[in-house]
């Protein structure tokens, strides 16, 4: 829960370093809680006949985590040594998403680089 809060302090910080950590975590609660706004919308907000209604909290909670999401996949990147725009990368269908998800799972180039220091000689 730490680092998914530490991603949220950084909410639009796209410069520096993160690592594996604060990435995979905050990634695990974001769709956790996705998953959980999504169960609560089919509760609450039925269509006609039992269809489901618009995913209103779902959107409200995409919305919310959309730009600490990028912020944190960019400094991610970062840590690798790749430029931030590589996380657009995820657009192009199939490789994409594979590409990125190998990218973000490299473990961080030793010592300084471009982007800052190593975030593993930092203090959480």
């Amino acid at each position: 829960m730490n680092w998914f809060l530490m991603a949220l302090k950084k909410y639009a910080t796209f410069s520096g370093r993160s690592q594996r950590s604060e990435y995979w975590f905050f990634m695990l609660f974001f769709v956790i809680i996705l998953i959980v706004l999504s169960v609560l919308d089919g509760m609450l907000f039925k269509g006609a006949e039992g269809a489901p209604g618009m995913p209103i909290l779902t959107l409200v909670g995409v919305a919310t985590l959309l730009v600490p999401s990028i912020a944190v996949g960019v400094r991610r990147l970062h840590d690798t040594d790749r430029s931030g725009w590589w996380v657009f990368i995820q657009l192009v269908p199939v490789v994409g998403p594979i590409l990125l998800i190998v990218f973000c799972a490299q473990d961080s180039k030793p010592g300084e680089n471009r982007f800052g220091p190593n975030p593993k000689g930092i203090a959480a």
